[in-house]
């Protein structure tokens, strides 16, 4: 029989054992849930989880706003009519054709495109005042430079190759090589690079007002991701309303850098899905994303076991309960003061769920984040100008994720301003309904500074 010394030494050993593996389990439990979220940042730019069981057909759409499903509209304009003969003979059988009438085709096509030079011949004299030098501009001039600048690229060529650079993801060697192959024009893919670095240049004072503008927005929906530059990590931040979106490249994802776009003393409400540094605007209206916390809610539930599946149920519970209310309220369905019962209601479940004691460690950290959060689970049921979700934001951040899947992020920290400003204009300019190429050809030509009021004159 074993002594009581050896029993002691054994049950010493063993408990030293079962806290390796409990650290190993909590260990792995970490990377495992961080592999999670890491293969959610890499995921597809559209991908929500598992194909619905029965998703809707391919193909146009019934119903008005789809125009008739029978036919395309017909084009105001025909530019060239075709008589097509009707064969003597049948290709089938070769029996004889009798002619039974005519029917009508018509097809819209991109015409040969070719490159539109203008030469401006510049006339310019002295002022006898002070003696400076004085060159005529015409309206659809980019600048005044000649010599070895003389030959330039117009302001309708850079729009386009910004629009397809910064929205459609092509490199500066895809636009060379498309420009090329549809109108003949040869141009180096450093000529396009400097193009655009010159529209964000004079694009740069639109870029301050919408800056300004989001500072004293009632509502701002923020977000981040992922960025490199120069092959080092950087974050892509993302900030919009209903009328403009404002993008920011820089090194952190911090409160200092959220602050220097809105401003430390930002006093509107922020719709955002609960990462720390936003609750440091104190002065602030804070509403948290509730999709956020249903996701991580289901991803415990994949996991959980026992009587841990309680928790993120019950939390489940109340914040689905809190979007019907919200539902109701925009349907009509329920008074103002019945929103308010609601929502008393829902807070004092909350309260009384967020009171007692977890022993598991995924619902102490959820409990921990919604009591730092609570206040800000349902303030979209008192107000109807905010969304219970930051979806406008991850909204406005998903084209330039889908942009980063192409290009990898900026070479330069130059490269990245000019990423940032260029895509807020194009971004505010399809919030406003403008065409994007349009605004930038005005901004490229206009010789004052550019500013929001041009946005509007479109």
């Amino acid at each position: 029989m074993q002594t009581y010394e050896e029993l002691l030494q054994e049950n010493s050993e063993l408990r030293r054992k079962l806290a390796e593996q409990a650290r190993q389990v909590e260990k792995l439990e970490k990377l495992v849930e961080e592999l999670r979220r890491r293969g959610k940042r890499q995921a597809a730019p559209f991908s929500k989880g598992e194909p619905k069981s029965k998703p809707k057909r391919p193909g146009r759409k019934p119903g008005k706003k789809y125009g008739d499903r029978a036919s395309r509209p017909r084009p105001p304009r025909v530019d060239e009519t075709v008589e097509v003969n009707c064969p003597l003979f049948c290709e089938s059988c070769n029996g004889t054709v009798r002619l039974t009438g005519k029917e009508s085709q018509v097809q819209v096509d991109l015409p040969a495109i070719r490159p539109w030079t203008v030469e401006f011949i510049l006339h310019s004299g002295e002022c006898t005042a002070c003696g400076q030098r004085v060159v005529g501009r015409d309206s659809r001039q980019t600048s005044q430079a000649v010599g070895a600048a003389g030959v330039q690229i117009g302001p309708g060529l850079v729009a386009l190759a910004t629009y397809l650079n910064k929205v459609g993801g092509l490199s500066y060697g895809k636009i060379a090589t498309l420009l090329e192959q549809m109108t003949g024009l040869r141009v180096a893919r450093s000529t396009l690079c400097r193009a655009v670095q010159r529209a964000a240049s004079k694009s740069q004072p639109i870029y301050d007002e919408c800056v300004e503008s989001l500072r004293k927005s009632p509502v701002v929906y923020p977000d981040e991701s992922g960025w490199r530059i120069g092959g080092l990590g950087a974050w892509l931040w993302a900030f919009t309303n209903r009328h403009e979106t404002v993008y920011s490249i820089q090194r952190g994802r911090g409160f200092a850098e959220a602050a220097s776009v809105l401003g430390k003393d930002y006093a509107g409400t922020l719709v955002a899905d609960g990462w720390a540094p936003y609750r440091r605007f104190t002065a602030a209206t804070h509403q948290t994303c509730l999709a956020h916390l249903l996701r991580r809610c289901s991803e415990m539930l994949e996991t959980a076991q026992g009587g841990a599946v309680r928790f993120p149920r019950q939390v489940q519970k109340i914040l689905r309960a809190a979007l019907s209310v919200r539902d109701r309220r925009e349907a009509a369905e329920i008074s103002p003061h019945g929103v308010r019962v609601a929502k008393g209601r829902l807070a004092a479940q909350m309260d009384r769920l967020l009171a007692g004691r977890f022993t598991h460690e995924g619902n102490r950290r959820l409990a921990k984040h919604l009591r730092r959060n609570q206040s800000a689970l349902f303030v979209f049921l008192d107000r109807n100008d905010i969304e219970a979700t930051n979806w406008p934001a991850e909204h406005a951040i998903r084209p330039a994720v889908v942009n980063r899947k192409s290009c990898g992020g900026n070479r330069t920290p130059r490269g990245a301003t000019t990423q940032a400003v260029l895509m807020s204009l194009l971004r505010t300019c399809q919030q406003r309904e403008i065409n994007p190429l349009s605004a930038l050809t005005t901004i490229l030509c206009s010789a004052k500074a550019a500013s929001c009021e041009l946005l509007s004159a479109q």
